[in-house]
């Protein structure tokens, strides 16, 4: 499976660059021939003088004691590094298409342990087309730990998206339409997404309104916990398959008898029913420039979601059924402490959640210009639910400009909280009696705090050309986010702007 998904990594990796060399390809030509109409025309101004390439990369981290993977407890330790290219190609003086095409690469201890049960485990390999089954691997030693990184296949994986989306103004640039549409994939589901907006400008530009219309149609590609999808390929007998040659412990540590009547079984003998899920959205935006330095922006959006919306990797354990576990008896007392390097819980079911959610978030934004070097970027969001979730976002920025205003030093600050989900309990603590679980805790109560630091050069290099890019900006940020539930992270980003001439 392993090789399988280095195997998909490549072949991603290598459309991505095809295409991104097509795009520089077409945004030279493009180049090309509107220089040569541009010389027999009355000039124009266009929307956008040039083609401009972006690249954007990005590393990010984390550290958290909740996986949703492991029920809710467990290593949360994840990386990710994303590369991405975005080229604007002025099409004619109103045209413009932008291409974003880009992958994200990560490891995560948390999805390695879909199969805890080390490197032999039943997603580690076996003889079906089903990366989470092995019938032959099972040995007496067999243990794991939701604390502790898995060498599964499931560790590892790259996500890869692309995106093009085109828009046209009208000749007096009081009106812009647009259009997109987008492919992403990962090794558990693929996504398409297509929509469309339009943007009004009145009162000489000083008020905008603004429509769009979004749709993504999911498919999932469901991976399972290892222990419940080798149950039922097993016919539910722990006798064969995976379990054959596993001892199974009691809450006791003593070895069960699998013949007899105390004996793990999951609460449900069927996993996911709808491998679609979709998301419609309509997004509103109004904004108006108060006076020549301040503006000031709202918008509403409306989404609703239907189909399979829990993540089917994701255990879940009841408070009230028997724990059952595979490993070291020794380590059962300490099972929810790091100190548990060796035994696992056998997992009662996955999330489960209703088949359907609509979403509102509504915000504002107030900007203020001081003066030529200093101004305040204000947010805020109010979001709700019918999960019975709602949340508050504000957050704060001051861009402060120097030397000659080439260049920008911006300090940032997020706050953001959050009421617990409807369906939201911790590790353990489920009732088998409900309808929809999850211990998933970005569905619980938490507040969250993010401190950022960014630093940009502007027009400063674009005299100097590499094969005719001309280096435009150049941004670098930083940002550390600290949440009340021990989870905290850190991402380091930078952007580079090029021109063509």
């Amino acid at each position: 499976m392993e090789e399988k998904q280095e195997e998909a990594a490549a072949v991603i990796n290598m459309k991505f660059k095809i295409s991104i060399i097509l795009v520089f390809i077409c945004s030279f030509s493009f180049s090309q021939q509107i220089k040569t109409n541009d010389s027999t025309s009355t000039y124009k101004k266009r929307v956008l003088e040039t083609t401009e390439v972006d690249f954007l990369m990005s590393y990010y981290q984390q550290e958290g004691n909740h996986a949703s993977v492991t029920g809710g407890i467990g290593n949360e330790k994840l990386t990710d590094i994303t590369p991405t290219f975005i080229v604007a190609i002025p099409l004619s003086d109103d045209n413009v298409l932008t291409v974003d095409a880009g992958i994200s690469a990560y490891s995560s201890a948390s999805s390695s342990n879909l199969d805890p049960f080390d490197s032999s485990g039943a997603s580690g390999g076996g003889d079906d087309d089903d990366d989470d089954d092995d019938d032959d691997s099972g040995v007496s030693s067999t243990k794991g730990s939701p604390w502790v990184e898995s060498s599964g296949a499931s560790a590892q994986d790259v996500w890869g998206g692309i995106n093009a989306s085109y828009s046209h103004s009208s000749n007096d640039r009081n009106s812009i339409w647009s259009a997109n549409v987008g492919f992403a994939t990962e090794y558990d589901y693929t996504s398409i997404g297509f929509g469309g907006g339009f943007t009004k400008l009145f009162n000489e530009k000083n008020t905008e309104f603004g429509i769009k219309a979004q749709v993504y149609l999911d498919t999932w590609s469901p991976r399972y916990p290892t222990e419940l999808d080798s149950y039922i390929e097993a016919n539910q007998n722990l006798n064969n398959g995976f379990f054959s040659d596993i001892d199974i412990l009691n809450q006791s540590g003593n070895i069960i008898d699998k013949n007899g009547s105390d004996i793990w079984s999951p609460l449900n003998t069927t996993l996911i029913d709808d491998k679609g899920r979709n998301s419609y959205s309509v997004s509103f935006s109004f904004s108006q420039i108060l006076s020549k330095n301040a503006q000031f922006s709202i918008f509403l959006d409306l989404v609703q979601q239907s189909g399979w919306l829990a993540n089917p990797m994701q255990r879940v354990y009841f408070e009230d059924r028997d724990n059952y576990y595979v490993g070291n008896a020794s380590n059962i007392p300490i099972y929810t402490t790091k100190q548990n390097t060796g035994v696992f819980q056998l997992a009662d079911d996955i999330e489960r959640l209703p088949d359907s959610r609509f979403k509102i978030p509504i915000g504002t934004r107030f900007n203020y210009y001081i003066n030529e070097s200093v101004a305040v970027r204000t947010y805020y969001r109010f979001y709700t639910d019918d999960w019975g979730l709602t949340s508050h976002t504000a957050s704060l920025e001051i861009p402060i400009k120097f030397g000659l205003g080439k260049f920008t030093f911006y300090p940032n600050y997020r706050f953001y909280n959050q009421t617990q989900s409807d369906y939201f309990a911790p590790f353990d603590e489920h009732l088998s009696t409900s309808e929809f679980y999850t211990s998933d805790y970005d569905l619980s109560k938490f507040d969250s705090h993010q401190y950022g630091l960014g630093f940009k050069y502007t027009d400063i290099f674009t005299k100097f050309k590499i094969f005719n890019f001309g280096l435009k900006t150049f941004d670098l940020r930083y940002s550390y986010y600290d949440r009340s539930d021990g989870l905290q992270s850190s991402i380091i980003s930078a952007g580079f702007k090029f021109t063509l001439d």
